[in-house]
C-alpha cells in the first residue's frame, strides 16, 4: 500500500461507477492504456480483480460492490478538503471569535465592533479577551483569532494590517503647576514627579529614551499596571504621566488636561495580527476587513 495514491481512489470511484475501463478513462480524461494500468495497480493494492469480463461489459467482485459506496464518499470528502475554501453567507455563520486587546480598546471600540457584527453577522459573537498574555502561540492553536495593538517583539511569523496611527501625549490634573508657565520645557516636565505604566515593573520607556538623548530622566513616584490607572492617577494627585493619545478617548477628561510632549517620540502603529493558518479562512477574512473598514471610517 506504500505506493497507493489519491488518484487512485479516484481512478477506483469512476472504474466502479461506469463498470467499463473505457468509459472510466474517458470520464477522467485519460488514454484507455493508462486506466488499464490503473486498474492493475488498484488490482494489486486490494489484492482483489474488482472488475471482470462478463461478456462484453465488465462486472465488480462483491468486494468491489462491498466498497464502492465508500469509495464514493471518500473521493467526495478529498475532493472538498483539498479544495480552497468556499463562499459562505456570513449571516447563517454561528461562531465565536476571540479578539486579544488592551482594556483602552475594549472601552473605545468593543461596542462599535459589535454593533458592526451584528448587522453583518447575527450569529457571530466577539469575545475580548485581555491582551496581559501577548504570546504569539495563542494565535497558532486558535486560542485567539486576532491580537489587536502594538504588534509584539516576536511575531515574525505573524500577518498584520495597521488599523490607526497613534502617539504618546502628557496628562496632568488641571490646575497643574506645569501649566503655569507656557510652553512646557524638557527640564520642567523631567523634573515633575511622574506615574507611569510599565507591565514589567521597570522605568524604561519611549519617553524615557527622548530624554536620556537630552542627559534627562524623569521623576518616577509611581508605576501603575495601565494607562487608564495613569490617567486616574493624574486626575486626583500632582503626578503627571504619558499616554497614548487613543486612551484619552476612553478617559473622563474632566479633571484632566492633556498637553504636546516636551521631546520627540516617535509615533507607533496600532495593528490587528492573525497566524497565516487563518489567512483563507472566510470568516476571518471577512471579520479583518470589516474592522479594518470599520477604522478607516471613524478616522
Amino acid at each position: 500500500m506504500s505506493d497507493l495514491d489519491l488518484n487512485l481512489l479516484v481512478a477506483l470511484d469512476a472504474l466502479l461507477s461506469e463498470r467499463s475501463v473505457t468509459a472510466a478513462a474517458r470520464r477522467l480524461g485519460l488514454s484507455t492504456s493508462a486506466m488499464s494500468r490503473t486498474l492493475s495497480r488498484l488490482r494489486t493494492a486490494l489484492r482483489d480483480p474488482i472488475l471482470v469480463p462478463a461478456g462484453r461489459g465488465m462486472v465488480a467482485t462483491p468486494h468491489a460492490l462491498a466498497i464502492a459506496e465508500e469509495v464514493h464518499s471518500l473521493k467526495d470528502a478529498v475532493k472538498t478538503v483539498l479544495s480552497p475554501p468556499s463562499t459562505v453567507d456570513i449571516r447563517e455563520v454561528r461562531r465565536d471569535v476571540t479578539i486579544r486587546a488592551n482594556e483602552a480598546f475594549v472601552l473605545l471600540f468593543a461596542a462599535v465592533l459589535s454593533a458592526a457584527v451584528a448587522t453583518a453577522a447575527p450569529g457571530i459573537r466577539l469575545r475580548f479577551a485581555p491582551r496581559s498574555d501577548k504570546d504569539v502561540q495563542s494565535l497558532r492553536d486558535a486560542v485567539v483569532d486576532l491580537d489587536i495593538g502594538v504588534l509584539p517583539r516576536d511575531s515574525g511569523e505573524l500577518r498584520c494590517q495597521t488599523l490607526f496611527e497613534d502617539r504618546y501625549i502628557g496628562v496632568a490634573r488641571v490646575g497643574h503647576p506645569i501649566f503655569v508657565r507656557e510652553p512646557i520645557t524638557a527640564l520642567r516636565y523631567a523634573a515633575s514627579g511622574h506615574v507611569l505604566f510599565s507591565p514589567y515593573a521597570d522605568f524604561a520607556g519611549p519617553v524615557d529614551r527622548a530624554l536620556a538623548e537630552l542627559n534627562l530622566s524623569r521623576d518616577v513616584r509611581l508605576i501603575v499596571p495601565s494607562f487608564p490607572a495613569v490617567i486616574a492617577v493624574a486626575a486626583a494627585s500632582d503626578l503627571i504621566g504619558s499616554v497614548p493619545k487613543s486612551y484619552c478617548k476612553a478617559a473622563p477628561m474632566g479633571e484632566i488636561r492633556t498637553f504636546e510632549l516636551p521631546v520627540a517620540v516617535p509615533v507607533f502603529n496600532i495593528v490587528q495580527a492573525w497566524h497565516p493558518r487563518m489567512d483563507a479562512d472566510p470568516v476571518h477574512r471577512w471579520l479583518r476587513a470589516l474592522i479594518f473598514d470599520t477604522f478607516h471610517s471613524m478616522n
